[in-house]
């Protein structure tokens, strides 16, 4: 299984957190893995502990809902429904609903029936023998020819389109049998949206919860101060933040080339893929961060934003309310939306 690198990573101390006469601040973290990345949500309040259980059965329903690899998931039965209506439950067609309008927003630069052609690419770490594995920027060409041939992925090209996906409430029709969906560019961040709604149904005020390295601060610290959030260093495996972001009950969302790739030929092939020609998305960034209040809003922006590019993508941010975003080019240089300063910029 891919094991993810996270964009973004906690930097709260939990021993400074450690009150012995306010037993109910205590941090208690329970894990899992979902969506094929490990997740991790941490409360500050150790007396609600059971509440973690909960957390990781909503991570596993949803899951089972929205994975187009999970058989008898909503997206599993959609896509293999061969143009046949299916019945989603309310909240596939919730998020089914969010999803086009950043599809339209992007300019079917991100589509979420990219699926016929993500499933071409195979972006998994490169397994083979000592000898024999590429490593950094050598010529894995010699070893293994990952790029999909071009006249197929042409071929994929001709069912994306996600005006294929055609909704009367909660019925959901592909009008061509051969679109595939994905939902992967926004479905962590409802999810992490779900499980904060949850843990303030259940009067926990203080908590991170974090779907491979998608972060979401639900409140504060307990000493009332901001949760540190470090954005990493692209391509550093060590967990350096290039930059430092106080957060209060936001959500900060990255995308970002180096968290799975490889090079062929000496060129790098990443997975954000352009829908335009189905080949990863060529521009000058790094990574995009998302700070905004809802963790869906965030998920979606982050990809559509790095896929419309550092200038088109600052300005979409710049027309939203409430939305904040942090952008890394290639030469490392951090851009800031104008809303937001920086606090601390790490060494590069």
């Amino acid at each position: 299984m891919l094991k993810k690198i996270p964009f973004l990573i906690v930097l709260a101390s939990f021993a400074m957190l450690l009150n012995g006469c306010a037993r109910n601040t205590t941090p208690v973290t329970r894990t899992g893995f979902y969506f094929d990345t490990v997740i991790q949500v941490t409360i500050y309040d150790a007396e609600k502990k059971d509440c973690l259980d909960e957390c990781m059965a909503l991570a596993d329903s949803y899951e089972k809902m929205l994975s187009p690899s999970v058989e008898g998931s909503d997206i599993w039965n959609i896509n293999h429904s061969g143009g046949m209506p299916v019945q989603v439950s309310d909240e596939t067609a919730e998020l089914l609903k969010t999803a086009l309008t950043y599809c339209e927003m992007s300019g079917g630069r991100i589509d979420l029936t990219m699926e016929t052609v993500s499933r071409l690419w195979d972006f998994h770490p490169y397994e083979t023998t000592a000898d024999s594995a590429p490593d950094s920027k050598t010529d894995a060409g010699t070893a293994l020819d990952r790029i999909p041939d071009s006249d197929t992925i042409a071929e994929a090209l001709l069912h994306v389109d996600y005006h294929n996906l055609h909704m009367e409430g909660t019925t959901v029709t592909l009008l061509d049998p051969e679109s595939q969906i994905s939902l992967g560019f926004i479905a962590k961040g409802y999810i992490a949206d779900k499980l904060k709604e949850y843990l303030l149904s259940e009067n926990i005020r203080s908590a991170i919860i974090n779907l491979g390295g998608n972060l979401l601060a639900v409140g504060v610290k307990p000493d009332g101060s901001p949760f540190q959030f470090g954005i990493q260093k692209p391509f550093d495996t060590q967990g350096t933040p290039v930059t430092v972001l106080s957060v209060s009950d936001k959500s900060a969302v990255s995308s970002g080339i180096y968290e799975r790739y490889f090079y062929q030929n000496q060129v790098l092939y990443h997975h954000i893929l352009d829908a335009s020609d189905g080949y990863p998305v060529q521009n000058n960034l790094l990574g995009v961060t998302i700070l905004s209040d809802s963790s869906t809003v965030g998920d979606a922006l982050s990809t559509t934003c790095f896929v419309l590019g550092p200038e088109e993508g600052m300005q979409l941010i710049e027309s939203l309310d409430e939305v904040e975003a942090v952008f890394v080019t290639k030469d490392y240089a951090l851009h800031y939306s104008s809303g937001l300063s920086p606090k601390e910029d790490a060494n590069r």
